[in-house]
C-alpha cells in the first residue's frame, strides 16, 4: 500500500477494523474452520446445505486443498461435519474470536466504510494486487472500496498468487511473524521463489536468494 495512505492514518484503520469486527458478532457465537482435502465446489455446497437460516460459507482460498470456511459457530460446525462427510481429510476449528470474511461482517464494513470517507486515499507508487478482485490497482477509489469489501468477502489467495507469477513477480515476501503465506505459496506455484521476513537479517537473506 505504499503511498496510499500516511502511516499513521493506516495505524488508525488496522485499530479500527479491528474493533469494529469484533463488535460485529457476539464472542463465541462465530466460528471458523480449515477443511482440508476436498475441491472448493464440494465445500461451497456443504456450506450451502448448512446453512440452515445461518451464515456458513467458504471464505480463505488458501491453497489447492484447503479452503477456511466461516460464519455462525453452528453452522460452521455443520459445515465441517458435512464436508468430512463428502471426504475431507480434516475438519480443523480454528481459535479465533471473529469469524472474518463472511456475511456476518457486513455491519463492521458499513461502518468502516463511513470511516474511510474522511480519509485520503492516493494513487499507490507501485500497483496494489487486492485480494478481493485478484487484480491489480491503481486508482484510490477501488482501493477504497475493495477496503471495505474485504471484511464480508473471501480471500482468494490461491487465484492472487497465481495472477502475480502470471504478471512475472518471481519473488514473494511474508512480512511479520510466522511463515505459513511462504509455505501456501510453494504450494500454489511451485516455481517462485517465497520467503518469511521478520527483521533486517531475514529481509537481506531472502533478497540475496
Amino acid at each position: 500500500m505504499r503511498g496510499v495512505l500516511d502511516f499513521q492514518a493506516a495505524i488508525r484503520l488496522v485499530e479500527l477494523r479491528g474493533k469494529l469486527m469484533q463488535e460485529a458478532v457476539p464472542e463465541g457465537t462465530g466460528a471458523m474452520s480449515a477443511i482440508i482435502g476436498l475441491d472448493n465446489a464440494a465445500i461451497a455446497k456443504a456450506c450451502e446445505e448448512s446453512a440452515q437460516g445461518q451464515v456458513v460459507s467458504p471464505v480463505n482460498f488458501n491453497s489447492p486443498g484447503q479452503v477456511v470456511i466461516a460464519g455462525n459457530k453452528e453452522a460452521v460446525e455443520r459445515a465441517g461435519a458435512a464436508c468430512k462427510a463428502a471426504g475431507a481429510k480434516r475438519a480443523l476449528p480454528l481459535p479465533v474470536s471473529v469469524p472474518s470474511h463472511c456475511a456476518l461482517m457486513k455491519p463492521a464494513a458499513d461502518k468502516l466504510a463511513v470511516a474511510l470517507q474522511e480519509i485520503t486515499f492516493n494513487a499507490p507508487q507501485v500497483p496494489v494486487v487486492n485480494n478481493v478482485d485478484v487484480s491489480t490497482e491503481t486508482d484510490p477509489e477501488a482501493i477504497r472500496s475493495a477496503l471495505v469489501r474485504q471484511l464480508y468477502s473471501p480471500v482468494r489467495w490461491t487465484e492472487s498468487v497465481e495472477f502475480m507469477a502470471a504478471l512475472g513477480v518471481t519473488l514473494l515476501l511474508e512480512v511479520g511473524p510466522g511463515k505459513v503465506l511462504t509455505g501456501l505459496t510453494k504450494r500454489i506455484v511451485d516455481t517462485l521463489t517465497a520467503a518469511a521476513v521478520n527483521d533486517a537479517a531475514s529481509l537481506t537473506a531472502a533478497l540475496e536468494q
